[in-house]
């Protein structure tokens, strides 16, 4: 995100060239493009979003271009579109890859000859407008399969942004979270404190197919629901605290550190974190000389503590809380089972 915000930096400088943001819905891309112009020399001038997948093909023309009085029955007056309203400014074309074949011809000829006709007009309108493109479909993938114009592609993606989704940036995950509180209590006498750690992990651990549009939309949820109260696991909506059902992906298994397994509802809070196989043993079969019973409870003690380290990054206060344990007494296990906390590896066993 980082290198991100650098590359906005430096493309808000250069306010000709045209802008391709790429992404999943709910990344932030009208974001982008709003940091874009009001970086530029054309945050004095309009900035003028549209979405081309909410508009039906047959108005979205119209509402482009503009059209001339007379051009159709109706059209009592002439009325200027959103290119010419953006003149010397910025125009957001939002979801371009829904955008139709014809419509994507006469965009390109804006971009090349830098004028355009409206629907009915006779004479071509010289237009200075800056355009910054998005869309989560693959265009490339579009091109191929002849759904989109190749020529077009070329003229939007002089500059690509690619905006990460959610899930593989999910440290920013309590750092948005802060900071939706802070708005909504700017807007609300009273919001939710926060959330403790079980529902912190849980929150880490979900795939956000909605990216930060459904992160902020669950904050709001909370903050009506929990008015001056810590938001416990318990108290997130069920497709929270089981993962969203997510299946664990080759991407996320080798990319994504924070990926894990869903978490099991049925056992107490405090172990909600745990309840894997990692942490839980496996005895499907009895030997006639029974169990180690001891050797096994004292596992998986041991695999607990060191679980609770991992969550709250060696902090062993707030893993005691997240034991239920005393400090003193989480010291003491940890002393006992010569546990030693490290910070690119975590937890060892001396």
């Amino acid at each position: 995100m980082q290198q991100l915000f650098k590359l906005i930096s430096k493309l808000a400088e250069d306010d000709m060239s045209t802008v391709l943001i790429q992404g999943e819905s709910g990344t932030g891309k009208e974001l982008v493009a709003k940091a874009l112009h009001h970086h530029s020399p054309r945050k004095d001038n309009n900035f003028v979003p549209i979405n081309c997948a909410a508009i039906p093909e047959d108005l979205l023309e119209s509402e482009l271009f503009g059209y001339a009085k007379g051009a159709f029955t109706g059209a009592t007056n002439a009325k200027i579109g959103r290119i010419e309203y953006a003149d010397g400014g910025s125009l957001f074309l939002d979801e371009i890859g829904d955008m139709k074949p014809l419509l994507q011809a006469k965009l390109l000829r804006v971009l090349q000859e830098r004028e355009f006709e409206p629907v009915g007009g006779l004479k071509p309108i010289p237009v200075d407008v800056r355009v910054i493109a998005a869309t989560h479909r693959d265009l490339e993938k579009m091109v191929e399969e002849g759904q989109f114009r190749e020529d077009l592609f070329y003229r939007l993606c002089v500059i690509p942004v690619s905006i990460p989704p959610l899930r593989q940036r999910r440290e920013d995950i309590p750092i948005l979270i802060e900071y939706f509180i802070k708005s909504i209590s700017r807007r609300r006498k009273k919001t939710f404190t926060g959330f403790d750690l079980a529902a912190m992990q849980a929150l880490r651990e979900y795939p956000w197919k909605g990216n930060v549009r459904e992160l902020e939309n669950l904050i709001q949820h909370m903050s009506i629901l929990h008015d001056g109260k810590e938001v416990r696991y318990i108290d997130l909506p069920d497709k929270y605290r089981n993962g969203g059902s997510r299946q664990s992906t080759s991407e996320e298994a080798a990319g994504d550190p924070m990926s894990a397994p869903s978490i099991d509802v049925s056992v107490p809070e405090q172990l909600m974190l745990f309840s894997n196989a990692a942490t839980t043993p496996a005895l499907e079969t009895w030997d006639d000389d029974g169990i180690d019973f001891k050797g096994l409870v004292n596992e998986f003690e041991t695999q607990l503590i060191v679980q609770a380290l991992k969550v709250t990054q060696g902090n062993k206060k707030e893993a005691a809380k997240l034991l239920n344990l005393k400090r003193t007494t989480l010291l003491e296990k940890i002393k006992k089972k010569e546990l030693q906390w490290e910070e690119k590896t975590g937890p060892t066993s001396s």
